[in-house]
């Protein structure tokens, strides 16, 4: 089988069973299509799912020198299966005096937007799932009802821990999507498309003889505006050392604190979409989507690099989960404010500069002012001057 067909076989096969319905009407072949890529998304993200559930374990246990699954199957490869069968059969218990209807749907709510999010990335050459040209701004209108979801579990659980872990979580994830909404613009403004396969064609080619591809995170801008984007990703997903609305040994668990069982799931499950989601555009944005990095290297499946580079993210972000502390709550949010804002402001203007400049020149004038607004805020802030030193004590 040629390398052409080996990259297009989950195409050819949904042709060919969209070709088992050409006697019908017309009406069913779109719904039929899409219908089969959501049941693709739905499939390979619950795979994931299921399997970086297990991994993640896995890797914090290294990481702290512990065992981590190991009874259940080979390896502890079956744990995933275990979890579920418990949440499954694990009592649903509601609070008398909540609103049953807004508890109900508020994981649903939730996780949809999360796997609606999930539609519209570029997984591979010609498969997206639903490929529209304003697919970024989909994304992010999808994923900005999250808030919403946070809101009614709250709300609706009756339950004042809960109520104070949602309004903590609506104010750190509206901060945050400020800078991960204004780092997605200078990519924007160098495509000029809000098409995600566009941009994905925009990072096609490479310089140095074919060993440098022209991923927009190898510009200055590009790199800033990836860190910021990840960062603000770290927050958006409520991951450690941002996940101040879980703060357990604070408000217990959070908007979550009144959910058991399957309702609990659907948060587990929606939370680790949105993680998928988060690191499946910054892959198209920044690191060049299903493109190889290297011009030879060409010959392997695009959608094999998109998920490469998707698991580096993702280990990224076990691996921070494993090292960091929580941080606080009120310098979750100073540093916002004050530092993710302007830096992604920057982010803009930077991009503007390389893009009428181009060339070496360009690279160093935006270069220049990444630099000099990063160091400018650092001297601000004086961020040294905050933090008492730490002394670490150890039992004898």
């Amino acid at each position: 089988m040629s390398g052409e067909r080996v990259d297009q076989i989950f195409v050819v096969a949904k042709h060919w069973l969209l070709s088992l319905l050409d006697g019908a009407p017309l009406w069913v072949m779109p719904i039929a299509s899409s219908l089969l890529n959501i049941a693709a998304v739905l499939g390979a993200f619950i795979t994931l799912f299921a399997l970086i559930s297990v991994l993640e374990r896995k890797i914090l246990a290294r990481i702290q020198n512990r065992y981590g699954p190991n009874r259940v199957g080979p390896f502890g490869l079956l744990q995933p299966l275990a979890d579920g069968i418990k949440l499954l059969i694990k009592e649903d218990i509601v609070p008398l005096r909540a609103d049953k209807i807004v508890h109900f749907i508020a994981p649903i709510m939730i996780a949809a937007t999360a796997i609606l999010a999930l539609g519209v990335i570029p997984y591979g050459r010609n498969m997206t799932p639903f490929s529209i040209d304003g697919g970024i701004l989909f994304f992010f209108a999808v994923g900005s009802t999250t808030e919403l979801g946070v809101f009614m579990a709250g709300w609706g659980s009756n339950n004042k821990f809960s109520m104070l872990g949602a309004m903590r979580a609506i104010a750190q994830m509206v901060s945050y999507e400020l800078p991960l909404l204004i780092t997605v613009l200078p990519v924007i403004m160098i495509v000029g498309s809000l098409s995600a396969d566009a941009i994905v064609a925009a990072q096609d080619g490479y310089t140095m003889a074919g060993v440098v591809p022209r991923w927009f995170v190898f510009t200055p801008w590009g790199a800033a505006a990836f860190i910021l984007f990840f960062v603000s990703g770290l927050v958006e997903s409520n991951r450690t050392p941002f996940d101040v609305p879980e703060g357990e040994s604070e408000i217990v668990a959070g908007h979550m604190t009144e959910y058991s069982g399957f309702k609990y799931a659907t948060f587990f499950l929606a939370e680790y979409f949105g993680m998928f989601a988060i690191s499946g555009l910054a892959v198209t944005l920044f690191l060049g989507g299903w493109h190889a990095p290297i011009s030879a290297l060409q010959i392997i499946p695009s959608y094999v690099w998109f998920f490469a580079k998707l698991a580096v993210l993702l280990f990224v972000f076990i691996w921070i989960r494993g090292t960091l502390p929580r941080m606080r709550v009120d310098h979750v949010m100073r540093f916002a404010w004050t530092f993710m804002l302007p830096m992604a402001f920057t982010c803009i203007l930077a991009a503007a500069v390389w893009h009428y400049q181009r060339g070496l020149a360009g690279w160093l004038w935006s270069l220049g002012i990444v630099g000099i607004i990063y160091l400018g805020l650092s001297h601000l802030l004086e961020t040294k001057k905050k933090f008492a030193p730490r002394t670490y004590r150890f039992a004898e």
